[in-house]
């Protein structure tokens, strides 16, 4: 989570494409879940 944090936090990703990386059952590969997506963005996926 603390790359996707970093990366967020410096605008080399947007909340959307942030959207990507989370783990989903269309996506079970995603890095970060639906709660650290919450805390990294601050708002709800």
């Amino acid at each position: 989570m603390a790359f996707w944090k970093m990366a967020y936090n410096l605008k080399w990703v947007t909340a959307d494409q942030l959207r990507l990386a989370v783990v989903t059952e269309s996506n079970p590969y995603g890095e970060i879940t639906v709660e650290e997506y919450k805390l990294i963005t601050g708002k709800i996926y």
